[in-house]
Parts: C-alpha cells; sequence; structure tokens
C-alpha cells in the first residue's frame, strides 16, 4: 500500500525502550504469516491473563479508535530482530510510529512492511506525548510532520525505503519494476558463458 500522506489522530505510549517481546510475545512466533497477528500486538499489556482488555491501555481506550499513528517512548522496538513486530502494528491500522530513535532492526523490518518510523527532536516528542489523540499529519514526500500546534518539523529517512513507501512496493516489487531494464541489459551484454 502506497504511503504518501496520513492525517490521523495519534495514540501514545509513553514507554521507553519498549521492546519487541512487548509489542508481540514469542508466542506469537509460530506464525508465518501477517494474518492474525494483530490480536497479539502488546497482548501482555492490552489484555488480561481472561483474554478481557484493560480498560487503562492506551490503545483500549475510546478515543483511540482509529488513530492509525502510535507516538511511543524513546528508543521503541529494541531487542530481538523479530519481523512480527511491525506486523502486529499494521494488521492494527498503525501506519506509523513517531519515537526520538528506534532501534535499528527493528526500523528496517517496519520500513520494509510499510510502517514509517518518524524520529523528531525531543521537543516535538515532548509535545505528541503529552497530547493523546490530537491529529498531526505526516507528508512522506516533503518528509515533514505537522504538530497540533501548526509547526512542522522534519524527519529523516533511507531514501531507497521513502522510494519504496511512495511506490507502495518491498525491495522484490522494486526489483520487479526494473524488469524491462534488466532484459535490455542483459540483451546488451550477452553471457560469454556457454552451456
Amino acid at each position: 500500500m502506497k504511503f504518501q500522506t496520513l492525517e490521523s489522530k495519534t495514540v501514545v505510549i509513553p514507554t521507553d525502550n519498549i521492546d519487541t517481546d512487548q509489542i508481540i510475545p514469542a508466542r506469537y512466533l509460530k506464525a508465518i504469516s501477517k494474518d492474525g497477528l494483530g490480536e497479539g500486538l502488546f497482548r501482555d499489556w492490552r489484555f488480561n491473563a481472561d483474554g478481557t482488555p484493560k480498560p487503562d491501555f492506551p490503545m483500549n481506550r475510546p478515543e483511540a479508535k482509529g488513530a492509525q499513528i502510535l507516538v511511543a517512548g524513546d528508543n521503541f522496538g529494541c531487542g530481538s530482530s523479530r519481523e512480527h513486530a511491525p506486523w502486529a502494528l499494521t494488521q492494527n491500522g498503525i501506519r506509523a510510529v513517531i519515537s526520538t530513535s528506534f532501534a535499528d532492526i527493528f526500523k528496517g523490518n517496519a520500513l520494509k512492511n510499510g510502517l514509517l518510523p518518524v524520529i523528531v527532536p525531543p521537543d516535538a516528542h515532548s509535545e505528541l506525548l503529552h497530547s493523546p489523540g490530537a491529529v498531526v499529519k505526516i507528508d512522506l514526500r516533503s518528509q515533514t510532520l505537522v504538530l497540533p500546534d501548526g509547526r512542522t518539523v522534519e524527519f529523516p529517512i533511507d531514501g531507497f525505503a521513502k522510494h519504496c513507501l511512495l511506490e507502495g512496493v518491498d525491495e522484490l516489487g522494486y526489483m520487479l519494476q526494473q524488469k524491462s531494464a534488466i532484459a535490455a541489459y542483459e540483451a546488451a551484454h550477452p553471457s560469454s558463458i556457454r552451456a
């Protein structure tokens, strides 16, 4: 799915160092498909042992319904390298996560799976942490985030990842888009190896 602009209210989980085992517990890692992983998102934080929702967890509050942007504490996605973490987030409708920093492996997995990690300065982050439910706008093409007060901040992103998100393709999809160019190159450079 293409990611160009996103305007949404936010849901805020202000905890620092949220690791991938908290995002999606290890017992959900048996799945080889994204289907159904949404139910495991923050499972031990969102639900009681009997499966009932914890009403005080931010994602369970009525005002969080429909939020597509998660604002999280510093160092989001640390821990193991499970790709299931961004899968679980996107299965719950989260399209972007805003923080001051992300674990490198999580950030890479997120970008490869259509989830935009947005790194903002501490002052913008603080404003968002204290404004749950606020509406913000992300413009990937200009790499900007419009805060609730109207201020605009820029965020960094790798150029190739940005291209793939804007086009709605993963790495394989990008390669397939180059099929005619690859064929033309191969035709112009025949192999000297003969069978």
